[in-house]
């Protein structure tokens, strides 16, 4: 199956085993650890606020522990990283991150005062970092070129089905055994899940060391370029406003629409379920059109329906943002680092994306807190989602003024950028 997926006369790349384990390797990591746990949490963010104290009832307090980790781990370590990655290789530190996120889990799972909440926040932020996106990313590209969207394409499918199922896991797992348990077995299942793959993968193919040997374009150039702070604003805009959607959703659905545990379990499902339709087109579309125009239709998409969260009074029309906010959802995350690849190349990809994921992530972050913030001001999501919509059209203007390819093979092993 997975070979029938990336394979395809289009991409004019033949799988070998060593790929099928690689991007088998990135599908189970980028479930475990971003499915189950990233979208995972958001699902108890409702019990936290009616159950513990400590949160005294705030929707900003409670989204506020993934801001929290991100803005004190993402600039201290997201470049690092990124250059532990380029120099030793994605292996080690994915095999750190997913054990450190199963125990960020677990220690979340039984807290009991305010500072655990962030303590334990911090090591599920280290984890997203260590084994989450970025390394996965520069494991892909390392294996992958012209077959690269698929690649991509597919391993981020483990975030989308991670993510519709997790909803429904966590349902029946608070039913039988109440939430904290629930979410302690969510922390357990990242590592069985997450870890093996990884321990015995292949981090890099035969000959990609000698090609490494020839210098890359210095970190410095790239930093003075204005594609790379069209490609950093585009992306944190509409990962934020994806990020500040997603982690207010089942809070809405539970506390303000009244929904059941059911049916709020049901469209998280289908927003991740109509991710995976997006991440497989739009790694299909990044193979065969330029890389810019497909990031611009996803971040279009992303600001067009999140307006659908007005009108969910009307019958039907949660279930049309859920597919529409899935598609765009799921292309959002895969298209920056083949937009990143295309301009800027491999050889610093791993630094390029730990300065970039570290802005997404803070971007991320502190967007869920902004809504949060506004509705404890006004007690109901207008002007939250107006900020999000807003920031999601800011993310598409700047995608449009990137270049339509920057990135110039001259023969010079320095290689130079135009625009």
């Amino acid at each position: 199956m997975k070979q029938n997926i990336l394979n395809g006369s289009a991409a004019g790349e033949v799988m070998s085993p060593a790929k099928t384990q690689v991007a088998a390797t990135a599908f189970l990591s980028l479930f475990s650890l971003v499915g189950l746990s990233f979208y995972g949490l958001p699902f108890f963010y409702d019990f936290m606020v009616k159950d513990l104290a400590f949160f005294e009832g705030s929707r900003a307090a409670v989204t506020s522990g993934n801001a929290f980790g991100k803005i004190v781990v993402g600039p201290l370590f997201g470049f690092l990283a990124g250059w532990i990655i380029d120099r030793f290789g994605p292996r080690r530190l994915m095999i750190a991150g997913i054990l450190m996120g199963g125990f960020a889990l677990a220690g979340l799972s039984q807290m009991t005062a305010l500072w655990m909440f962030y303590f334990f926040y911090l090591f599920n932020a280290l984890g997203y970092v260590c084994g989450g996106p970025l390394p996965n990313q520069v494991l892909l590209s390392r294996w992958f070129d012209k077959a690269r969207g698929k690649a991509m394409g597919f391993a981020y499918i483990g975030i989308g089905i991670g993510g519709m199922v997790v909803p429904q896991l966590a349902r029946w797992l608070n039913a039988q055994f109440g939430w904290h348990r629930a979410l302690m077995t969510l922390g357990v299942l990242m590592i069985i899940i997450g870890l093996p793959m990884v321990w015995f993968v292949k981090e890099q193919p035969e000959g990609y060391a000698a090609r490494k040997a020839e210098p890359p374009m210095p970190i410095g150039d790239i930093l003075k370029k204005p594609a790379f702070y069209m490609l950093a604003v585009g992306s944190m805009c509409s990962i934020g406003a994806v990020g500040g959607t997603n982690q207010h959703l089942k809070l809405f659905m539970g506390l303000d629409l009244k929904y059941s545990q059911d049916t709020a379990a049901n469209v998280i499902s289908l927003v991740l379920a109509s991710s995976v339709a997006g991440r497989l087109l739009m790694g299909w579309l990044a193979d065969r059109l330029p890389k810019k125009y497909v990031m611009l239709l996803i971040y279009t998409l992303v600001s067009a329906a999140i307006p659908l969260l007005y009108f969910v009074s009307a019958p039907g029309v949660i279930y049309v943002f859920a597919v529409a906010f899935g598609i765009a959802f799921g292309g959002d995350y895969m298209i920056i680092p083949l937009m990143a690849a295309d301009l800027f190349g491999l050889k610093v990809m791993g630094r390029v994306m730990g300065i970039i994921l570290t802005a997404d992530g803070l971007a991320e972050a502190l967007a869920p807190m902004l809504v949060g913030y506004l509705y404890d001001l006004s007690g109901n999501y207008a002007h939250g989602f107006a900020a999000l919509i807003g920031l999601a059209a800011l993310g598409a203007i700047a995608v449009a003024m990137l270049p339509r390819k920057t990135l110039v093979h001259t023969g010079d092993p320095r290689e130079s950028l135009k625009g």
